[in-house]
């Protein structure tokens, strides 16, 4: 299994701190779900209901959007896998590798029994097809500079792959964990929407705009038959709907529970809730620095002293998480606890950044509309911001808008959202997600002692080493003192679902692993 799950228990204070880059791995355990389940006869056949509020987007399907990682997470293979607790790689459509001293040269053992579900075996063709792929900058892939690192491919044979890296990274098992193995023989559907030929556990059925998916067991699933006859994706804007859908016996698994909703549920024995450890949400505020006012930094300092962290924390999540100024989880090894309260709610400090600046104009805070955590959130920024004499309006926008704004960088001013990046290599976030990576990023900040604290982390292989902590020092002050992205808090993301549902599993990249999951009668 990719990863573990944690029962929420209505009392939950925080999030387990789990050792990320230590030598934890999850052999042997069992989940708190599998545990639920004792004595519950594993059933097959039946149809998984998900519920959530996106639909799928083709042209940006790497962008790892939560509804395109659904569809990715159950059709799609990635080369290695990484358990929730470290970064330790694990075999997937690679079944070995090795990394040369220098690391520059990886070479990779393919399973020899994979095939695509049309039939096709994967070969190392389709390997080098889906890195070069993901590589391309219009596909808007968030690790594609760590894939442009790779110069050269070799192919001895159809199961093995030698890559040559232009510098040593030490992200690069995050890219192979991270990138779907895609057909190359079936592109103009992929990027039509039309089919997705893939190596997972489930194969691609249909997709109907503004309604949802379906998904049907692979039969010839190199992992196993799956127990699940097939998925439905079913496509519920409103939060309260899809609640009152899982209430009422019309959707089984929610990908996303707002807090509130999340103990509700977990106090009734008909449901369960389970905090996906190993996937961090990390809530923040991004600026974008073209827009009115927010050029000056210290607009951007005000507003990071303005927000009222801990109030954010009890009373939109309920006390399940930490408040946070850096992006990274306390087990991260650029995690700085004398750094993370560099902004810590001073009203009176805002207010003279404030006076310092004079005249701002008001300043839209957007978020993603159907999103209850979001909406909540931006009402009490607002109301922070108001206090220290920073006039905002609050615009919802669709999921879609929401995902071309991060690729594009055209949000209007402020925007709220979350991240799920923090729990991989430190090097991953500035170099790759759309808000912080350093050479292009969703607040148009391009700034050459940013550029140069990322590529220092990036080069470094053992992130632990001292010279990555000095390195990391480095990227939290140019963080901070930029107050581009402002950290808000840390939660681990919440699924809930109904008590029939079992043996759900995910990925670090927060992808469902439904291979083994059932449904009991």
């Amino acid at each position: 299994m990719n990863s573990r799950s944690v029962l929420r228990r209505p009392s939950l204070r925080g999030i387990v701190a789990v050792a990320l880059f230590g030598a934890l791995t999850v052999t042997g355990c069992s989940s708190a779900v599998d545990q639920a389940a004792a004595g519950t006869e594993v059933v097959d056949g039946g149809v998984l209901r998900i519920g959530d509020s996106g639909d799928l987007t083709p042209a940006s399907f790497f962008s790892g959007v939560p509804v395109n990682a659904a569809l990715s997470g159950l059709v799609y293979d990635t080369l290695i896998t990484y358990p929730a607790g470290s970064l330790d790689p694990q075999p997937a459509l690679a079944e070995s590798w090795q990394v040369s001293d220098d690391g520059l040269t990886i070479t990779l053992t393919l399973r020899p029994d994979v095939t695509f579900h049309d039939g096709r075996p994967m070969t190392s063709d389709d390997v080098q097809f889906s890195l070069e792929t993901y590589a391309d900058p219009a596909r808007s892939g968030q690790l594609a500079r760590t894939a442009q690192l790779i110069t050269n491919y070799a192919r001895p044979d159809d199961h093995t792959i030698v890559l040559t890296l232009a510098h040593p990274a030490g992200n690069f098992f995050d890219l192979l964990d991270v990138v779907p193995v895609i057909d190359r023989n079936t592109m103009a559907d992929f990027d039509s929407g039309k089919d997705y030929n893939g190596t997972g556990a489930f194969t691609f059925a249909n997709w109907q705009p503004g309604s949802g998916m379906t998904f049907e067991a692979n039969e010839q699933y190199w992992g196993g038959v799956p127990n699940l006859d097939g998925v439905e994706y079913v496509i519920v804007p409103d939060a309260q709907t899809r609640v009152s859908q899982l209430r009422s016996g019309q959707l089984d698994l929610l990908l996303n529970a707002a807090p509130r909703d999340a103990d509700m549920l977990a106090a009734d024995s008909n449901f369960e809730v389970v905090d996906q450890t190993g996937v961090l949400r990390t809530w923040y505020i991004g600026a974008n620095v073209q827009a009115p006012g927010l050029g000056d930094v210290r607009v951007r300092q005000a507003i990071a002293n303005a927000v009222d962290r801990e109030r954010l924390l009890e009373d939109v999540y309920q006390g399940h998480g930490n408040s946070d100024n850096l992006p990274w989880p306390e087990y991260s090894p650029a995690f700085d606890a004398s750094l993370n309260s560099t902004y810590n709610h001073d009203v009176d400090k805002a207010k003279a950044l404030v006076a310092e600046v004079g005249a701002i104009p008001v300043i839209p805070i957007s978020y993603t509309a159907g999103s209850s955590e979001s909406e909540s959130i931006a009402q009490i920024i607002q109301a922070d911001l108001a206090a220290v004499g920073i006039t905002t309006v609050i615009e919802p926008i669709d999921a879609a808008t929401s995902v071309k704004n991060l690729i594009g960088g055209t949000y209007g001013g402020l925007w709220i959202t979350s991240h799920v990046f923090a729990q991989y290599t430190p090097s991953t976030l500035p170099t790759s997600a759309y808000p912080f990576n350093a050479y292009k990023n969703t607040s148009n900040f391009i700034d050459a002692d940013y550029q140069a604290a990322t590529e220092a982390v990036w080069r470094i292989t053992d992130p632990k080493s001292p010279e990555a902590s000095a390195a990391y020092q480095v990227l939290n002050h140019e963080l901070l003192d930029n107050a581009v992205v402002i950290g808000l808090l840390n939660a681990d993301n919440t699924l809930a679902m109904s008590a029939a549902v079992h043996d759900v599993d995910w990925s670090k990249r927060a992808e469902l692993d439904l291979s083994n999951a059932y449904l009991s009668e």
